[in-house]
């Protein structure tokens, strides 16, 4: 029998019933996509799962005013968003996307779609982004319009579950410290139907940021009216453990210089 793969959220830290909870939700929905036959490869589980018709809730996204007013967007580097930054950089927009998993002391991508080495599609991958795109550290980003946010489910009221790593909800606190997301950046995502529950189905953690639109291939909701507060600016070092921080070199060197 091959053996499970490791939770993405084996090194985080809070209330174990909450994180069983979250871990419960997301293996509900990972089987649903695969039961549907609507996840694209390399598969639904463990993480931010592409899906079928991802373009069309792209398009959806881009038809919206939040979309047509925004000049920068932060992104998620998974693939079922890559429609998403496909669009934006065809519609002019500078994109940051974050480096993978955090993983470089620069983790974010900066895309100037008047520089770019590759098409648009090339350029918003992983792969393309590292021949267009230039790193670059927290201090060098610029505030953003959008922040575009990858999940594995998505309340109709804005509560977000991503994969159990906590990297979106760690750049969302960078990002929010350093004064680059502000109380009128909307935040979006792009789903299945599949990944959305109904308000109050998703459980949260304080640090947890929510969604304002949640958009998929039929439908945007607009989630502002009912979403949960955002977290507080800044990193909630209490509930990080000793693991998380040293396997992101940016974590480890700020908990370096604040002693």
């Amino acid at each position: 029998m091959t053996p499970r793969s490791r939770r993405h959220d084996h090194d985080a830290g809070g209330d174990p019933e909450l994180l069983a909870a979250k871990a419960a939700l997301r293996d509900e929905v990972w089987t649903a996509l695969v039961d549907a036959r609507v996840a694209r490869f390399p598969g639904a589980r463990n993480r931010i799962s592409n899906f079928t018709g991802a373009e069309a809730a792209a398009e959806l996204l881009r038809a919206t005013d939040a979309w047509q007013g925004a000049r920068t967007v932060k992104a998620n580097p998974d693939s079922a968003q890559l429609p998403v930054r496909q669009r934006a950089l065809a519609d002019g927009k500078t994109v940051f996307m974050a480096v993978p998993r955090l993983a470089e002391p620069e983790p974010f991508f900066l895309l100037d779609p008047a520089h770019l080495a590759d098409p648009p599609r090339k350029a918003a991958s992983i792969a393309g982004a590292t021949r267009s795109a230039r790193r670059v550290a927290v201090a060098d980003l610029t505030p953003v319009d959008l922040v575009v946010s990858g999940c594995v489910a998505v309340g109709e009221d804005g509560a977000r579950l991503g994969k159990g790593g906590g990297f979106a909800d760690l750049e969302f606190a960078l990002a929010s410290a350093a004064g680059l997301i502000g109380p009128g950046t909307l935040v979006v995502t792009t789903v299945h139907e599949l990944q959305v529950r109904p308000a109050g189905d998703v459980p949260t953690a304080g640090h947890d940021a929510p969604v304002d639109l949640v958009v998929t291939p039929e439908r945007v909701i607009d989630c502002r009216a009912r979403r949960g507060p955002r977290p507080d600016g800044g990193i909630r070092w209490s509930e990080l453990t000793p693991e998380k921080i040293d396997a992101i070199p940016l974590l480890r060197a700020l908990a370096a210089a604040t002693g």
